[in-house]
């Protein structure tokens, strides 16, 4: 009967968190769905923010973000982009989704001091609206090996027609000049917001967020093909920037922290190795390590450059083991700075990690080996202190008369020993010269 009960009131109980459970999800599905209902009638549109090259994570956040204003059927997308340029898949993912987006999307070259090169003069052009703050600049936009491998003259001219019709095709659907878009290409030329703007590149030029959507109030915008006029008197502003886990991915392709976590993951198991049972070095390492894989898979890697590091990691583990008076220690640090310097070879300097930061660890890990090989050699010849070796050069006292053998008292131990200077009374100090299996050899002090 009481099992019963038990059963009755776990039945219930479960019962009742599923109930919960499920309020608790219709009540969010409702507030998600007002607040889009909200949002659309609100006339909000969608602001994206992002400042650096451009790569997958980045790609991700903004084809993201579009998608998101297209959900919410915002009345258009403002992309505020300062950017070097980046990777060619990357971008062109980033120009699909905006040809394919079913509502205006607005870049904007902001704030003072950023500019739109190379990437960025690519996703200018496909946008249906392209601003620019004062102060900033747009073009130099010729495509480049970001491996840093020069390409062959037949090669060249391939990569660099495709990128110039590409960008023809882009600013010929929105309508902008086309002759200077191919010289941003093929001549690398750039130029200023006001330069710009009288050449028809952008469509227009304002100093914050609230003069372009002044600027842009009655604007028409095609889309496929019908217009749109867009009412940006009492429209609401919603931001969507990068999420935690982003903007952590984003930063791990920055090869100055993928280099930092290599370091510390081959120093991190250097150790373990070194010491076993540490169990701190190797998880730290472990986890460096993986995520120095993941950064080093979004960046142009010179597997040469990571041999010449491994080679160098080697070198400094054999002159642990070894003794070659510091000629291991030499050539794995000449090894790990040149393996450094060739590791993110590439002409584009937002691939490269700073030279600053190789020196830097080049001098430590130089500095950390010395120190390790200066101690093991000081430990080499260090006089032993235990065992039989240790009794050498000590002294005693006989405790008969040596002649030639007799006893003699040692640290404390009696021990059968030899004079190799004749006859040695009693009570006299001696001092050991050698052990020679359990007989020390000794003479009158």
């Amino acid at each position: 009967m009481i099992r019963k009960k038990r059963e009755r009131t776990r039945f219930l109980i479960l019962h009742f968190w599923f109930v919960v459970i499920g309020i608790l999800f219709f009540g969010l599905h409702l507030s998600y769905s007002q607040n889009v209902e909200d949002l659309t009638q609100n006339n909000v549109i969608v602001r994206l923010r992002f400042s650096g090259p451009i790569g997958p994570i980045s790609a991700r956040y903004i084809i993201s973000g579009i998608e998101q204003a297209n959900n919410l059927k915002a009345q258009f997308l403002v992309l505020e982009m300062d950017t070097p340029g980046g990777l060619d898949e990357s971008m062109r993912d980033i120009i699909k989704a905006i040809l394919n987006s079913s509502i205006p999307v607005v870049t904007y070259v902001y704030p003072s001091g950023a500019r739109a090169a190379s990437a960025g003069v690519f996703i200018m052009f496909a946008s249906h609206i392209a601003a620019m703050a004062p102060g900033t600049n747009i073009g130099a936009a010729h495509p480049v090996s970001i491996g840093g491998n020069a390409l062959d003259t037949v090669m060249k001219d391939k990569v660099t027609n495709d990128a110039a019709a590409y960008i023809k095709s882009l600013a010929h659907r929105r309508n902008r000049n086309e002759e200077w878009a191919e010289k941003a290409v093929r001549k690398s030329v750039s130029v200023t917001e006001t330069e710009a703007l009288t050449l028809g590149v952008i469509d227009l030029v304002a100093g914050s967020l609230e003069e372009l959507l002044q600027k842009l109030d009655k604007r028409e915008v095609k889309i496929d093909d019908h217009q749109l006029i867009l009412q940006t008197a009492s429209v609401k502003v919603k931001n969507y920037d990068m999420s935690p886990t982003q903007r952590f991915l984003y930063l791990l392709t920055n090869p100055n922290i993928a280099y930092i976590l290599l370091m510390l993951g081959i120093y991190g198991l250097f150790f373990e190795l070194q010491n076993p049972g540490a169990i701190f070095p190797g998880v730290i390492g472990g986890i460096s390590l993986i995520l120095a894989f993941y950064s080093l898979q979004m960046l142009p890697v010179n597997y040469a450059g990571l041999a010449l590091i491994i080679l160098g990691i080697i070198m400094f583990i054999l002159e642990v083991k070894i003794m070659s008076h510091g000629l291991l220690t030499i050539g794995g640090i000449a090894s790990l700075f040149f393996g450094s310097l060739l590791l993110f070879e590439s002409p584009l300097p937002f691939f490269r990690p700073s030279i600053v930061l190789l020196g830097l660890v080049a001098v430590v890990t130089a500095l950390f080996f010395a120190l390790i090989v200066s101690l093991g050699i000081r430990a080499h010849l260090r006089k032993p202190t235990t065992g039989k070796e240790g009794l050498v050069g000590e002294t005693g006292i006989t405790q008969d008369v040596l002649s030639p053998y007799g006893m003699v008292l040692v640290s404390g131990e009696l021990w059968s020993a030899e004079s190799i200077v004749g006859e040695i009374k009693k009570n006299e100090n001696v001092k050991v010269l050698e052990v020679k299996g359990m007989v020390l050899k000794v003479k009158k002090v």
